[in-house]
Order: C-alpha cells, then structure tokens, then sequence
C-alpha cells in the first residue's frame, strides 16, 4: 500500500484552529494522535494536573537508537482579538504567509517533525525508534507538561538518546541559528517593611522607599560578569518597583519590588540567591528596615558541547537552505531546560519574528523546508 506524503502546512493550519491557549488541550493533542496512530505510532497520554500530554512512539527502544522530538500545541493568549486583521484561529492563508496564534510557537514545528517522522518510519523503517513527546503545557508554569512526560517515561522504561525541540529558533532568516543552551532564569521577589506615618512627621515614620531605592539601585549597578565561551554576560532587570500608595502625604509601610535574572554558566541560582540575600541584607542594617525575600527559579543555564547532534542538525540544516546556522545560547527559556537531564538536546525551528505577537504568522514555504530538514535529520542519524 503506498503512502501519501503529510502535508506539514495543512496539519499546521489543522492545529491552529485547535484553541488550545494553555493549559486547554483544545484537540490539538487528539489530533495528532489520531495522525500518529494512523501511522502505526504506540501513543499514550501522560495527562498530569489540568496539562494534557501526548507521548508517541513508532520501534522498540531495544532495537539500535532512539531519536526524540520536543515540542508543544499550547499556545500564548491572543490579546486584543480586535487588532488582529484575521480571525488568530483561522489559519488563513494570505501572500505565502499563513496566518494565527501558535502560527510560529510553535505548532507549525510540531506539524513539520510529526510530517517528516510519519513519512520516515512509512519509507524507510530505520533500525531504531523514533518519539515525540508533545505537551499542553510550555507556555505556562510547565510544571506539569515536558516534566510530565519526562517523569512518564522514567517510569515506563522509556529513553530517547537525543533530542531536538522544535521550537522557533531563527532570528531573520531561515537555517541561520540553533540553540545548543540556554541561559538561566530566575525572579526574586522583595518586601521592605518599615512604619507608616506622616510626611511632615518623617521622624516618626520609618520610610521603606529610600531603603529599596538602594537595594534596587544597587542590584542593577552590580556586573554580574563579562561572559563565557557560549554564553553572552548575564543580566539582571528590575521590573517594578511598586508601593500602592494613593496619598501624597503619607509615608507608606511597606514597599515591594522584583527583578528577574537571566545567568549563564558562570552561576547557579543558589549562588545568586546568595548573593541577592547579602546586599539585601547590609542595605536592611544600613537603613533600619526590615526585608523580605521570594526567588522563583524557572531553570538553571545548560549547555550540550558541539558534537555529533548538533553537527548532525548544522549539516542538515545547510544541506536544505545553504545557510551554516549558529550555534547559539541566547534568548529565553524553553523546555530543553528540562530535556537536558535526559540526553543530549539541541533547538532548531523557524524564523520566530512574529510570535506571541498580534497577526502571527509563517511562511508557507518554510513549513514544507523544515520538514525537509527534519527528515534529513533522520535519515543521516539512521543511516
């Protein structure tokens, strides 16, 4: 019986119009199980929480290696749906351009890796297996999606011996960038306490606005450090400084503040959180007030060695747009930060100019490309 190629664009558009803004599973999930079953893959859920996730497996993990795919259907919410010049879940196609939310992140790089491994095993079985692991849950907290699956797998005997995630990783143009690491990211949340009073009465209030001024002045001066081989230096923000208070003549009690850290491999979190704790610490002595802290930690920084995944992804990646693509540590979190403790894992996608972004869109000739390069990627590793 011979096998019709998977149009990637058309399950790509199939998958937009499935509105799965996280954590709804929307049917984007269903539908690919149904794609993948169809197409002989073993699938299972691994659902934890409110998060639906969708395991697949085509070939014994006994028999020779095991190529995983990374990627997630949950999508951002659309924003103002007004400013949009198309309905975001209509997948409308408009000058080579197809249009929606998750049109780019990333449910046009799950369409191109399930097309590419569908039409692989259906051609040329190889001698090994091959998985993808998709989640409902990347754009939120994650706590419950890829850290899901992962936790499925470890408890069903499951390995995958490398993976790439799907997610969009080039900048301008096609082919040119592929992640080999990420920084890390944490938020540290600060309350200073003093006591309220009456601005003509400073002397018997305790202002807590001068204090954190300091520390936060402090803080964003500091020169975390100047880099690494892979990583740019890291970075340190203060995003709000905030009090509530509505009287121009009442000295508030308390005052709050956050800054969110992006860190490469010079540091761990426990080291910043350290650090963070002994500024806020001698600014407390300094000005009398007391201070309180929260840090959230969304991931460590990591970091696969060039070698044999990603010389095997540049190759292919070259061999289908004739662009040499950089290897590459920049930008935010993604779910390879929990891959990572599993085996070797490298990113490489679209062009992700347009997402999380109102008229989000991809280019049509793009989708088809990717999966090109996907399948390359696994005929070279099965070869």
């Amino acid at each position: 019986m011979s096998h019709s190629p998977v149009d990637p664009a058309q399950l790509t558009a199939d998958l937009i119009k499935c509105v799965s803004v996280t954590p709804t599973e929307g049917g984007a999930l269903v539908l690919l199980e149904q794609v993948l079953s169809d197409a002989g893959f073993t699938c299972s859920r691994a659902d934890r929480g409110e998060v639906s996730n969708l395991f697949a497996r085509w070939g014994q993990g006994a028999n020779g290696r095991t190529f995983g795919f990374n990627g997630h259907t949950d999508v951002v919410p659309v924003g103002d749906a007004a400013a949009w010049s198309v309905d975001p879940f209509g997948a409308e196609i408009k000058d080579g351009f197809m249009y929606g939310r998750g049109a780019t992140d990333m449910k046009s790089g799950v369409a191109a890796f399930a097309a590419a491994a569908i039409d692989f095993v259906a051609k040329t079985p190889p001698d090994g297996s091959i998985v993808l692991a998709i989640t409902g849950d990347e754009e939120g907290v994650a706590l419950d999606g890829t850290v899901a699956l992962l936790d499925w797998m470890d408890a069903n005997n499951e390995r995958i011996d490398h993976c790439l995630v799907g997610e969009p990783t080039c900048p301008n143009t096609m082919g040119e960038m592929m992640k080999i690491g990420r920084r890390g990211s944490m938020t540290a949340y600060f309350t200073a306490t003093g006591v309220q009073g009456h601005s003509a009465y400073p002397h018997r209030a305790k202002n807590p606005l001068p204090a954190m001024a300091q520390l936060m002045a402090t803080l964003a001066a500091h020169t975390l450090d100047d880099g690494t081989q892979h990583f740019d230096p890291s970075t340190l923000a203060v995003t709000t400084i905030d009090t509530g208070n509505t009287a121009n003549n009442v000295i508030p009690a308390q005052c709050r503040s956050t800054v969110n850290i992006r860190f490469n491999d010079t540091w761990s979190s426990e080291a910043l959180i350290k650090w963070l704790t002994r500024e806020m610490t001698g600014v407390a002595a300094l000005f009398d007030i007391e201070f309180d802290m929260k840090t959230q930690v969304s991931g460590e920084s990591f970091f696969t060695p060039p070698g044999e995944l990603s010389a095997l992804i540049a190759k292919s990646v070259k061999a289908e747009t004739g662009v040499e693509p950089e290897m590459s540590t920049t930008g935010g979190t993604s779910d390879a930060r929990f891959v990572k403790d599993h085996c070797p894992v490298v990113e490489f996608g679209l062009v992700g100019k347009t997402m999380h972004q109102v008229d989000e869109r991809v280019e049509v000739a793009q989708i088809h490309q990717l999966k090109s390069i996907y399948s390359r990627i696994l005929t070279d590793y099965f070869a």
